[in-house]
C-alpha cells in the first residue's frame, strides 16, 4: 500500500551536488490513503476513510474534502521545511519509504536506501545527459555520469532495467531493496557498507555521511 501518490511534470533545474542540511524536526504523521481520518469542519468533528463513500451513501462534502486537502498540504509543507527538503526530495524520500513498507522490509532497509539516494542523487531523479532517451520520462534534473540515472544512479547496461523503469522511482527503489536483500548480512552492516556492496560506488565510505540525516527523513516519514 503506497502513502501518497503523486504525479508532477518533468523540470530540469540545476542539477544538485549535496542533499540540503537536516536540522532536528519534530514528528509528523504520514499521509495514507487507507488509514481514516478525523477534520474538524464548522466546529463538528468529522472522521471519514479513504477511498470515497460506496455508492448509494452520501458522499463526502466538498468541504471536508478541501479540509483534508489543505491540512495534507500543510503536513507535507511542515516536513519539507523541518527536514531541509523541497517538494521534490521529499517526495522522492517518501517513495522510498512507501516501497520498503509494501516488500515488507525494516526500518534499517528504509535508512539505507534513502541514505542511499542522498548520495548518489541528492534525493532527485536523475536524467542524463549521456541518456537522452532518459529526457522522455518525468525527471527532477540531470547529471552527466555515463548512463546513471534515476535516485540511485542505477545503470540500463549494468541490468537495472530499461530506461523507462529506472526513471520511475518506484521502480528505482525496489531494484535496490532486491538488490539489498541478496547482501549476506547486509541488517547487521555498517550502513556504508551495505550501500556500496549494492552500488559499488567509486566513493564507498560518502553513504556514512547521510546516515543521520537518513535516519530522520525515515523517522520522521513513519511517524
Amino acid at each position: 500500500m503506497y502513502l501518497t501518490t503523486r504525479k508532477r511534470a518533468a523540470t530540469s533545474p540545476t542539477s544538485p551536488k549535496k542533499a540540503a542540511t537536516f536540522p532536528t524536526a519534530p514528528k509528523k504523521a504520514l499521509w495514507t490513503r487507507a488509514v481514516a481520518m478525523a477534520i474538524v469542519v464548522t466546529g463538528t468533528t468529522a472522521a471519514y476513510a479513504a477511498p470515497a463513500a460506496a455508492a448509494g451513501t452520501d458522499p463526502i462534502p466538498a468541504s471536508v474534502t478541501a479540509a483534508v486537502s489543505a491540512s495534507k498540504a500543510a503536513s507535507e509543507a511542515a516536513d519539507e521545511q523541518a527536514l531541509g527538503l523541497d517538494e521534490m526530495q521529499l517526495a522522492n524520500a517518501r517513495t522510498i519509504v512507501e516501497v520498503g513498507l509494501d516488500l515488507g522490509l525494516s526500518q534499517r532497509a528504509m535508512i539505507i536506501a534513502v541514505a542511499t539516494a542522498m548520495q548518489e542523487s541528492a534525493l532527485y531523479n536523475l536524467a542524463s545527459t549521456a541518456l537522452p532517451e532518459s529526457y522522455d520520462y518525468d525527471h527532477d534534473s540531470d547529471g552527466s555520469d555515463h548512463d546513471s540515472i534515476g535516485l540511485f544512479q542505477q545503470r540500463p547496461s549494468a541490468g537495472w532495467g530499461t530506461v523507462a523503469e529506472i526513471m520511475d522511482p518506484a521502480y528505482a527503489a525496489k531494484a535496490f531493496y532486491q538488490a539489498l536483500q541478496r547482501v549476506d548480512g547486509w541488517a547487521t552492516m555498517a550502513l556504508t557498507v551495505a550501500a556500496q556492496a549494492v552500488q559499488v560506488s567509486a566513493y564507498p565510505d560518502a553513504y556514512a555521511e547521510h546516515e543521520s540525516a537518513a535516519t530522520k527523513v525515515v523517522t520522521t516519514l513513519l511517524s
